[in-house]
């Protein structure tokens, strides 16, 4: 039974509406930062999941409406990257995509050596590594035929969505609790006060202006016609990129030239109460559909060997971050922040990245270089360097 679009956005509203009051109810949540849109989507998908299996009713959601949210949702983080908060973040950014790029070798390798020493073939260790992990689904979907027809994996498409799926639920559970440890560890506190770039903080109220929504709409409205045609302008030339990175881009542009054009003009940058709520929603919105629509029915496939290569990628990324990404982004709260949305990133997906850190943030203080440097790494950089690192490993062990 497919749900229509209409009742498919009610349905993920309800669904942002429960993880809303699920956290406010249960303080173990906001303590170890899980995301409203996780707490109340895996809530969702359990729902779905228990139809199937007792009821035997198989329940599919139309998404026509959650690519356009996360278009808006990667237009609001580009609106909100200012040129000053761009340079200071310029040596994390470097920094996080040269762990990036090297975690993509270790997240395969181990991957390859657990599955070779659990009898099963490398080419399966790869396809539940970065494939299906760093990569999430759309890649996963990609790379599937080449796994199935030229490296002995008739099932892995199966196996590749059903490992993204995995990862998109614990890259949503494990990164809250990351920041939560190194923050209390180290005892650290927000490097800055002011505004959350995503949402509020826990328990505030802030007045939003109908001239401030409606000035928020509009720019987010430009900035996506912009980014389509700079989208349209690159293929032209040769370059494939999704919209919401060519708005994510076009976002940046336009917040840090038209306010220099237009000084009077009151534009919504970073610290607009409009444009963090407008963020969180589109951000909250997507997310909810995305894991409410998880098939769980799916991962009961995954027998004892791809359980045992999956945990091990958990244990591995929550090493990694705790001991290399943290120390080596300057072990302070920023780098706290950055850690659980890596977490996110790695194990799921660039929007699992950004909740987490969201979730973080507010509970514990803003962080504004986080907002700029993991989308920059996770909506564009990681993509390239994967699959240069998929087909590298496919070469050496094909």
């Amino acid at each position: 039974m497919e749900l229509e679009p209409r009742t498919t956005l009610i349905i993920a509203i309800l669904v942002l509406f429960l993880g809303r009051f699920l956290n406010d109810r249960i303080r173990v949540f906001r303590d170890y930062n899980i995301p409203e849109p996780v707490t109340g989507g895996l809530l969702a998908s359990v729902v779905v999941g228990m139809l199937y299996w007792l009821a035997n009713v198989e329940i599919s959601f139309d998404m026509g409406n959650r690519d356009m949210l996360l278009v808006v949702f990667f237009t609001t983080i580009g609106l909100s990257s200012r040129l000053e908060v761009l340079k200071k973040g310029g040596r994390s950014l470097a920094v996080l995509l040269a762990l990036a790029v090297g975690y993509l070798f270790i997240q395969n390798l181990v991957g390859i050596g657990v599955a070779e020493l659990s009898g099963r073939p490398g080419a399966l260790g790869l396809l539940t590594g970065s494939v299906s992990l760093s990569g999430g689904h759309g890649t996963a979907i990609a790379w599937a035929p080449t796994f199935a027809s030229n490296h002995g994996l008739p099932f892995a498409m199966e196996i590749g969505l059903a490992c993204a799926t995995f990862g998109l639920i614990f890259g949503g559970l494990v990164g809250g609790p990351i920041a939560r440890f190194l923050v209390w560890k180290n005892k650290l506190t927000p490097d800055e006060e002011g505004e959350l770039t995503v949402g509020f903080r826990y328990k505030e109220h802030e007045i939003i202006d109908v001239d401030g929504i409606l000035r928020v709409l509009l720019i987010i409205a430009i900035a996506i016609g912009l980014g389509v045609e700079m989208n349209d302008l690159l293929e032209h030339w040769g370059l494939m990129l999704p919209d919401f990175v060519a708005c994510l881009f076009a976002g940046i542009i336009l917040t840090n030239t038209v306010p220099r054009f237009l000084p009077k003009y009151q534009w919504p940058s970073n610290g607009s109460h409009s444009l963090a709520l407008v963020s969180d929603l589109s951000l909250g919105l997507f997310l909810s559909m995305s894991l409410m629509s998880l098939q769980l029915w799916m991962l009961a496939d995954l027998a004892g060997p791809m359980l045992l290569l999956l945990a091990v990628q958990v244990l591995l990324i929550g090493t990694f971050t705790i001991l290399v990404v943290f120390r080596a982004l300057g072990a302070n709260y920023e780098a706290a922040v950055v850690c659980s949305g890596y977490a996110g990133l790695a194990l799921g997906a660039t929007p699992t990245a950004i909740a987490n850190m969201t979730a973080v943030t507010k509970s514990l203080g803003p962080a504004p270089r986080a907002f700029v440097v993991v989308p920059l790494v996770g909506a564009f950089f990681i993509d390239l360097a994967n699959a240069m690192v998929i087909n590298l490993l496919l070469h050496w062990f094909g």
